[in-house]
């Protein structure tokens, strides 16, 4: 920042404003205001000095000689002309930059225009009504002349001792003598016209920062007309937001700002909790989507609609002018909302203070109005966002959901009916908190042909809903198998679990046959998603009608053969692979391309399919490879016996991918890498017991349940692939 020095004269809000401006960014600066009052209303900062004493030209000019300002900036009061005349007058003589700052103004269609005050007495002389008078004390003496303005007049001054003794000689006192400090909301001003039966407004057309918008709007909304004293010629100058753009480039200032966060609940004005409401009206600038601005904007504010957060945050950093900025939500801040974006944006910039405001979701709302509890209820938003709604309802006796759509609520209807979840109570809420609000209540089957507002919220109560095995464990005969091969049950649930999904995993199911491992484990990744790879059309029908079967939502048949049908597929956490048809390192190749770190279980049935995988996992960056061997028996009734009867065994080999390996920093413990044995170059006596031990520990574990004999894998290799 630049060692500049700044004179004000302040005798308006945007004056006070500009010195609270410029007193935050360290900025030498004296402050010139006409009274002891007006010099209380001015921010205490240690690099602002103040005076009240009035000056004419000579005194400016020689104020101006010893505090030598590099800018005198005049923000007085657009009807003090003989002010700006003055000093206008000392800048010249002492030749320093005046700059002129200048109100912002508001037209209205809804008020009476005159020139001057004797103008405006002689218009209300003919009226019948209360009056209420904002035009100050200074003029109120003229308002005398009125027939009855003792009982008509009510005069709105500030609240300063001497001022409300002159009121009271001219007779005005007692409920007609309103002594209070503005600036005053469009709440405040309607809550007085009703208070006092006002019929007319006097005021001036003070622009944004004298409150004229707002005594207008409130006036609109009370059934007031107003009368408006006409201002002085326009002047030449900056407003506000002009005036400390040139500022802060002139005198190279640092930025800050203070953003909050602010949730507006629901919708409805009404439904702003009070500290939302305050936030949003002492807002320099409010910035949100049109339907968040219209629920809390003040007449005549700073608006900018915007819902994108780097739209936002980019907003602001370019109009440094407006320090004090609210961010309008809907809903509450920390349910689906766009402030969890806007403070991972913020959270590492030193210029930006946030704070969040929370507000009440339309869920909340919606539970209110049927008088049930969500705190033992699932929440799901749809808005923008894909979720396996169907296991979310499997799992839960209450459902609450956003819905962006109308079409997105019937496409949800009629999957639920597909899945047997036709009879399950399903009620629509829209147009929350709003006059036109509507709740709707009936089952997923009745309501299928639902036509309402798009934006909604559903509530869905399944009586069933979490009575599901945490462990799926399917049985066989639940699945259609048809002339398919499937995992059997026992292997399917250790496959399964050497997996080690994640609730949120995206999974690849290579060869998925019937679709037995697709559909358990979409089962346990509810909030992921899982691609069954398979090329037999058969096959994928199957795939798709046990998918239905189970009520599952987030399985997706990929028509092809792996590798190539993986090409366009997300990158997968996890990956089973039930038949290769002899392209298993292609296959392995291409999901650890797309995935480093990816864990990867397959099932085999020769020996030679076994070897073939161990041969990878020594050649390639692999970790925790382990391969076991599950033999199955079940107890078959022979006449009043029971024989177990051996199923064929089963190799399940599991491991973990990992990137190739870097050279380790002796710096880092984590770097440090276990050095290669090339077993052709270890001598026999070498080959300690410990030692080679740890070779074949490493490379693999082997656990055999059962006998495996030739005939066996002669037997498994011919109903293999």
């Amino acid at each position: 920042m630049k060692d500049k020095k700044i004179l004000l004269y302040a005798g308006t809000t945007e004056g006070r404003k500009l010195a609270s401006y410029l007193g935050r960014r360290g900025v030498r600066l004296h402050v010139c205001v006409a009274t002891a009052y007006g010099e209380s209303l001015l921010p205490e900062e240690k690099n602002i000095t103040v005076t009240h004493d009035r000056m004419d030209s000579g005194q400016m000019g020689e104020f101006m000689r010893v505090f030598e300002p590099d800018y005198v900036i005049d923000a007085t009061h657009p009807y003090a002309k003989e002010v700006t005349k003055n000093l206008k007058s000392a800048c010249e003589v002492m030749q320093v930059p005046y700059l002129r700052l200048v109100r912002g103004s508001e037209e209205t269609k809804e008020s009476i225009c005159v020139e001057n005050m004797d103008e405006a007495i002689k218009y209300l002389e003919k009226t019948e009504g209360n009056i209420l008078v904002t035009t100050g004390s200074k003029e109120l003496e003229s308002y005398t002349r009125l027939t009855d303005y003792e009982s008509r007049v009510y005069a709105r001054v500030l609240s300063i001792g001497q001022v409300a003794v002159n009121c009271e000689e001219l007779g005005f006192s007692g409920r007609h003598l309103i002594c209070m400090q503005g600036p005053f909301s469009t709440e405040m001003n309607r809550a007085m016209l009703k208070e006092y039966d006002i019929a007319y407004m006097v005021t001036k057309e003070s622009g944004l920062a004298g409150g004229y918008p707002q005594k207008c709007q409130a006036a609109l909304e009370a059934g007031v007309k107003m009368v408006v004293i006409g201002r002085p010629e326009e002047e030449e100058g900056m407003n506000f937001e002009e005036m400390s753009k040139f500022l802060q480039k002139e005198l190279e200032l640092d930025n800050h700002w203070k953003v909050t966060l602010v949730g507006i609940g629901a919708g409805a004005r009404d439904q702003v909790t009070l500290e939302a409401k305050r936030c949003c009206q002492e807002a320099e600038l409010l910035i949100g989507a049109g339907r968040m601005i219209e629920a809390v904007a003040e007449v005549g504010q700073t608006i900018y609609e915007a819902y994108r957060p780097d739209e936002i945050i980019s907003y602001i950093k370019e109009n440094p002018e407006y320090e004090n900025v609210t961010i309008a939500l809907s809903g509450d801040t920390g349910f689906y909302s766009g402030a969890k974006k806007i403070l991972e944006l913020t959270k590492d910039d030193p210029q930006i203070e946030t704070k969040v405001v929370p507000g009440v979701s339309s869920i909340i709302y919606f539970a209110s109005k049927l008088g049930v509890t969500w705190e033992d209820a699932a929440l799901v938003s749809l808005h923008g966002r894909k979720e396996n709604l169907m296991a979310v309802i499997k799992e839960n006796k209450k459902v609450f959901a956003l819905v962006s759509n109308a079409e997105e609520i019937r496409q949800i209807l009629t999957k639920m009916t597909e899945y047997g979840m036709g009879e399950v109570t399903v009620r629509i809420g829209t147009e929350l908190s709003y006059k036109n609000e509507e709740i709707q209540t009936g089952t997923a089957r009745s309501l299928l042909h639902y036509k309402g507002e798009n934006l909604a919220v559903l509530y869905i109560e399944n009586e069933s809903g979490g009575e599901s095995p945490v462990i799926p464990a399917i049985p066989d005969d639940t699945f259609v198998r048809g002339d398919v091969p499937m995992t059997k049950e026992e292997v399917r649930s250790i496959s399964i679990a050497k997996l080690k999904i994640k609730k949120d995993a995206v999974v690849y199911d290579v060869g998925a046959g019937t679709g037995s491992i697709s559909v358990e484990v979409a089962m346990v990744a509810t909030q992921g998603n899982v691609y069954a790879i398979e090329q037999k059309v058969e096959a994928q029908e199957l795939i798709r009608e046990n998918a239905r079967r189970m009520h599952v939502d987030n399985l997706y048949v990929i028509e092809g053969m792996a590798p190539e049908a993986l090409e366009e597929l997300p990158a997968p956490d996890c990956v089973f692979i039930g038949g290769s048809k002899g392209k298993l390192y292609e296959i392995l190749d291409a999901i650890r391309k797309k995935n480093p770190f990816v864990r990867v279980v397959l099932n085999a049935i020769s020996l030679e399919t076994m070897m073939q995988v161990l041969k990878y996992t020594e050649e390639n960056e692999i970790e925790e490879a382990e391969v076991i061997q599950v033999a199955v028996s079940r107890a078959k009734k022979v006449g009043s016996y029971h024989m177990m009867n051996g199923q064929n065994p089963i190799y399940v080999i599991s491991f973990t991918s990992r990137p190739t390996k870097k050279e380790a920093d002796p710096e880092n413990e984590d770097d440090f890498v276990l050095e290669e044995i090339n077993l052709d170059e270890v001598e026999p006596e070498d080959m300690t017991g410990d030692m080679a031990g740890d070779i074949v520990e490493d490379i693999t574990k082997v656990i055999s349940v059962g006998d495996l004999t030739p005939e066996k894998i002669r037997e498994e290799m011919e109903e293999s692939e």
